[in-house]
């Protein structure tokens, strides 16, 4: 279902070209979750979400990818989840404009491989960054191809990410890490007076 929302835009500040579209639906090992996207008709900013139906779920999410087999894990992840590989200090946490979206967790290392390549593109060779940039990249790739063993983690304060695998851990977050984790855009399409 599609309806126009009587918002403006975060992105552009245009009264009246929000659209909002809701879809229920079973995700298979997920459950039914609504998807829920915004969409600005005037300048094209969209942001996406998933919320399960039957209400939050923890917030904590862990698997150490020790095989190549795991990468076909599915991963939920919404927009105020934050990603952490712990034994390459890598992270990713939602911005001002993080969506979420369905993958695996191949999808997920082939996410960070692509950031640092990006990153490596701007460097040079003889920068010490170089060459910790190269190692990252490096320890990514033999993770995909089942030769090296990482940690995923999830942490979503809002408790609306998941990760679908028998060895997956999960747990509720600690205040303190509940503390020190951003919870991503607030789209104002949700906010509820």
């Amino acid at each position: 279902m599609q309806t126009k929302v009587d918002v403006r835009c975060p992105q552009c500040h245009v009264d009246g070209q929000v659209s909002m579209l809701s879809m229920s639906s079973e995700i298979p090992y997920f459950g039914e979750h609504t998807q829920i996207t915004v969409i600005c008709d005037s300048c094209g900013w969209k942001h996406t979400d998933f919320i399960p139906s039957d209400g939050d779920k923890v917030g904590f999410w862990s698997i150490l990818i020790d095989s190549q087999e795991k990468n076909s894990a599915r991963i939920i992840r919404s927009s105020s989840c934050t990603i952490r590989i712990p034994e390459l200090d890598l992270e990713v946490s939602p911005g001002g404009s993080s969506s979420g979206y369905i993958t695996n967790i191949e999808g997920v290392l082939v996410r960070f491989t692509d950031a640092v390549r990006s990153v490596i593109r701007d460097l040079e060779e003889g920068d010490p960054d170089f060459l910790a940039a190269q190692d990252l990249l490096h320890s990514l790739l033999s993770t995909i191809e089942g030769s090296d063993v990482l940690t995923l983690e999830l942490l979503d304060p809002r408790g609306r990410s998941q990760i679908i695998n028998e060895d997956a851990d999960s747990r509720d977050l600690y205040e303190w890490e509940i503390a020190t984790l951003s919870t991503g855009p607030d789209i104002p399409v949700f906010e509820i007076d």
